[in-house]
């Protein structure tokens, strides 16, 4: 850190404080012998998700929100609160796995584990479009798939 009185750029820290979201540190210039105050801030690497098509756009979480409201359209057994919640849970897991760049079939896949817990109808929805289903074969194969594992 430069020293705001003389310039130096040797000090030591005094305290350190974390506050909500910065770190405060009181410091002293090894030249002049001032103190001074820093603050440091966390800073957050923002996420490219690229997409089937091969472009890429920063992360969105409003995306996410988009896509499960669709999905639990008229679903009583999940309210507003989950929704935003499975989003949250999703945004801090990608930014913990300090991966810069995610896939959206790795979104849609951790948005469909959550809903599979919590709603299957809500379930097959986001999958018919997440997974794109072609025809109703491939429809009736996810839906056996479901029957087979809550068993």
């Amino acid at each position: 850190m430069k020293c705001p009185v003389c310039g130096n750029i040797n000090s030591k820290v005094i305290d350190s404080r974390p506050t909500d979201s910065e770190i405060r540190r009181r410091r002293e210039c090894l030249s002049c012998g001032r103190r001074f105050t820093t603050y440091e801030i966390h800073e957050q690497v923002p996420i490219v998700v690229i997409k089937k098509d091969g472009s890429k756009q920063f992360f969105d979480r409003s995306k996410i929100l988009k896509g499960l409201d669709k999905a639990c359209y008229k679903r009583s057994m999940i309210t507003l609160e989950d929704m935003e919640r499975i989003t949250t849970e999703i945004e801090v897991d990608l930014r913990n796995s300090f991966q810069t760049e995610v896939h959206t079939s790795e979104i849609g896949r951790r948005v469909l584990e959550k809903l599979r817990d919590i709603d299957v109808v809500s379930y097959v929805r986001y999958a018919s479009v997440y997974r794109n289903f072609d025809d109703l074969d491939s429809f009736m194969r996810e839906l056996k798939d479901i029957k087979k594992s809550s068993k």
